[in-house]
């Protein structure tokens, strides 16, 4: 299953340069990279044009969000990391309460159009 989410950055050339250095290969601690392997998470992108982050996750059958978030809840480095890319990130305006990463709803695919 392909998920598609949205998110922004602090709109400073800093803020973003940082968040490139820390997704770059190498960037991301191994603790970060194992959890989203465990939880069944397939392929992971994330695509930045100005400050606008677009993730795109294809997934397993097995994977859930909520089992997901759990697990990262009770991983210190997880939450480490969480809490670093947090202050280089804000959410988008119309996101819901608690939420970071907003999904994106797909609108448009060639495949349906002959």
């Amino acid at each position: 299953m392909r998920h598609c989410l949205a998110l922004d950055l602090h709109d400073d050339p800093e803020t973003i340069a940082a968040y490139r250095r820390w997704h770059a290969p190498g960037g991301p601690p191994e603790a970060v990279t194992r959890s989203i392997r465990a939880a069944g998470i397939l392929e992971m992108q994330i695509w930045l044009t100005g400050p606008r982050l677009f993730m795109i996750m294809e997934t397993g059958p097995d994977f859930s969000p909520e089992a997901k978030a759990a697990a990262d809840a009770a991983d210190p480095d997880v939450q480490a990391w969480e809490a670093m890319m947090g202050a280089l990130q804000k959410t988008l305006p119309w996101a819901a309460p608690g939420e970071k990463w907003t999904p994106a709803t797909r609108i448009f695919d060639l495949a349906e159009h002959g």
